[in-house]
């Protein structure tokens, strides 16, 4: 890609929009960098990679370039540089005591620079005009059994779009490949402004008899999200922003963020590519993990009862969990050595709107006893809560109670991140992902065995 090819598309659209024309701004510098790592130094070693590391599911093994987003062991994830207390502050809100709007964190992303006010308006707007869902979507919607599982609606959903793909059309059509990157750009808005109205839809489809609700535009992407669901107070609609913008992204390890690079490195339209991650995403060890932790606590809770005020007893039902070698999920990290701050948000949002909400106070009372049970008993590297230890509960206490659907709302999330970062491979003109494999036996052979 060079300055020509990004001044071609400027020139052929003076209507390109604010965050367009921003990003190839910034794209054209970062284009030339990613240029000359490529042609210059290429030979260049960045670590070792060890039988354990291909054999634990390349766990810390370097192998992906992500510039949205990178996970710091010890400050949890940063967007950009920028820690999530930090943005919890520096975002645009929709009221200073609310949450931070997730198009602020797209934009960052995005761009890598703060968003003004104006800057996170423009992107409400952008996607609100871009939010109509094509008629059949509906239609395959309403053709699938009401008992599908949500996520098999939502990936569906998002597949049946494919066929309207920009990207698609302009690679037919014979586009150059300096110039991928500019129909993915409208792939992408199109796609993320839509995936509230198609959770929504599916959400009222399964648990209110079909009685749909009507998108409000004049609402931010998130709070649009939980009005029509159903959910029109001041509250759900911060806590709806806090969810969107706390679960957005992971850096590009993660199944759902691989996945969705993956799938597009083989120049499958953002479709496609968010599609696939989605089914990544509704893996029990991924995005399914919310709902576990409500029906551990819930079954918790009905055998030792609501009261925390003995303590004792949440600790020996842990015990004797670990010793039946079952998990305590919410708990623990591949990566983070420290309580996850998106479980810290979550946790002051409780104490600020829940503060009489027993399930909320178990919660709490798990946060006192489970991370030194973990450390003495078991011994791991990391016995504090992570992002799934908290989110359902807020959900739950919201009147959101139908914990399978947990994971379409982290999937509207997720959309932010992966999207973003597929937006960035196509600048760079990254290749197919390609990596090599062995049989077990060269693996032997290596370790002399």
């Amino acid at each position: 890609m060079n300055f020509i090819s990004f001044m071609t598309i400027i020139m052929k659209n003076k209507t390109m929009d604010q965050l367009k024309k921003k990003f190839v701004e910034k794209a054209l510098p970062r284009v030339a960098d990613f240029k000359k790592l490529m042609t210059e130094h290429a030979g260049t070693e960045i670590g070792t990679v060890t039988i354990g590391s291909v054999l634990s599911g390349m766990k810390g093994t370097v192998s992906l370039l992500t510039d949205t987003s990178k996970l710091d062991p010890e400050e949890g994830i940063r967007f950009r540089g920028y820690s999530i207390p930090e943005l919890r502050k520096m975002l645009p809100k929709a009221n200073p005591e609310g949450e931070p709007l997730p198009e602020g964190l797209f934009y960052l992303m995005m761009i890598g620079e703060l968003p003004s006010d104006e800057d996170v308006a423009g992107i409400s707007r952008n996607w609100a005009e871009r939010s109509n869902l094509p008629d059949y979507v509906y239609k395959v919607l309403d053709a699938m059994p009401l008992d599908s599982r949500p996520m098999v609606q939502f990936s569906t959903a998002i597949l049946s779009m494919a066929s309207d793909s920009k990207f698609l059309h302009a690679y037919m059509e014979g586009t150059g490949k300096q110039d991928y990157w500019d129909s993915t750009y409208e792939d992408i808005m199109d796609l993320i402004a839509r995936l509230p109205r198609i959770a929504a839809y599916i959400y009222r489809r399964m648990y209110h008899d079909n009685k749909q609700i009507e998108p409000d535009k004049s609402l931010d992407w998130a709070a649009n999200l939980a009005h029509m669901m159903g959910y029109d107070t001041l509250e759900v609609f911060r806590l709806m922003r806090l969810y969107m913008f706390l679960h957005a992204d992971h850096e590009g390890g993660n199944v759902s963020a691989h996945t969705s690079h993956l799938v597009g490195s083989a120049l499958s339209n953002p479709y496609y590519s968010y599609a696939a991650g989605m089914t990544g995403l509704a893996g029990p060890l991924h995005g399914f993990a919310n709902q576990e932790v409500i029906r551990w606590v819930l079954a918790m809770q009905k055998e030792i009862g609501y009261s925390c005020d003995d303590k004792v007893k949440i600790r020996d039902y842990v015990i004797r969990q670990i010793n039946e070698g079952k998990v305590i999920p919410g708990y623990g990290h591949a990566v983070l050595r420290k309580t996850d701050p998106r479980f810290t948000a979550q946790f002051e949002f409780g104490k600020k709107y829940l503060p009489g909400d027993a399930l909320f106070r178990t919660v709490e009372c798990l946060f006192e006893v489970v991370p030194e049970v973990l450390g003495s008993v078991q011994k791991i590297k990391n016995p504090w809560p992570n992002v799934d230890a908290g989110s359902g509960v807020l959900l739950l206490h919201y009147g959101i109670k139908e914990f399978e659907f947990y994971t379409c709302l982290f999937g509207v999330s997720r959309s932010l991140g992966v999207l973003a970062q597929l937006l960035w491979d196509r600048a760079y003109g990254m290749p197919i992902e390609r990596p090599t494999s062995h049989p077990l036996e060269w693996f032997k052979e290596q370790a002399g065995m």
